[in-house]
């Protein structure tokens, strides 16, 4: 486990955070973005655990240039940091990561965590938490399949909504001809309705496809994310062009081909 903050209790000096080289066996980088120092450490070996190379920092700064440095494939994301807060951390990180971003919170108030969603997190747990109900929700991340190979066999080709393209093979948006930045999650659940463009979506379907059956949380996650895709597309709620709400059931694909 490498950190680009100080850290203690292994005895030596900790090995120097890794460049964005070749993956680890595993292929998986972790992020871990905490300021408790025993909460980070043992978070950091849960991961290590399961196969991922970790990085460890403890403030907000520090996260952000960790994420341009080693590329993580999950950040799992304390809310309250100093030097920059995991708001503004998640913020900047989804300027150039998809990586699944797990925020950790301690505060109950339902709106800091929807805020922390509505700037990319992929999912949220609130303090005090298991260390093994986390890497539950990290493994079935990395278990559930990619929703690019699975639409893919669906589909015959690109898939198109109006000015909306969507190609699950190469995991690419476009909308008028100009490419869209989704997050994974974002990507996930805008191929799971383009795979049965005529079908209503509950949103514990959704979560099943999206997040997996194993998920335990607020089904509301659905609805933020859903959101958050929305003003990528430019998709006014209201007129629901291309991710129509189904009143009473959930969600569904807009205009079709």
């Amino acid at each position: 486990m490498s950190g680009m903050a100080e850290r203690g209790g292994t005895g030596s000096d900790p090995p120097a955070a890794p460049s964005a080289g070749p993956r680890p066996p595993s292929g998986l980088r972790a992020l871990v973005v905490e300021d408790e120092k025993e909460l980070a450490e043992l978070l950091g070996s849960y991961l290590e655990h399961d196969g991922f190379e970790v990085t460890v920092v403890q403030d907000g700064l520090d996260a952000v240039e960790a994420g341009r440095k080693i590329d993580p494939d999950v950040v799992v994301l304390d809310l309250g940091l100093p030097g920059l807060d995991g708001v503004e951390v998640c913020r900047q990180l989804r300027t150039f990561s998809d990586a699944y971003v797990v925020m950790l919170t301690a505060r109950t108030d339902e709106v800091d965590t929807l805020i922390g969603l509505s700037v990319g997190a992929d999912d949220y747990m609130t303090k005090p938490f298991s260390p093994r109900e986390l890497m539950a929700r990290v493994q079935a991340m990395f278990r559930r399949p990619r929703a690019g190979a699975t639409v893919a066999a669906a589909l015959d080709g690109a898939r198109r909504f109006g000015a909306l393209t969507v190609d699950a093979l190469g995991r690419d948006v476009w909308l008028d001809g100009a490419p869209v930045a989704l997050t994974r999650t974002e990507f996930d659940l805008l191929a799971t309705l383009a795979e049965h463009p005529r079908m209503a979506f509950s949103r514990q379907q959704l979560i099943e496809a999206v997040w997996g059956p194993s998920w335990v949380g607020d089904e509301h996650l659905v609805d933020v994310h859903i959101g958050h895709l929305r003003r990528k597309l430019n998709d006014d709620p209201a007129e629901g062009q291309y991710v129509r709400t189904v009143r009473g059931v959930g969600y569904r694909m807009g205009s079709s081909q």
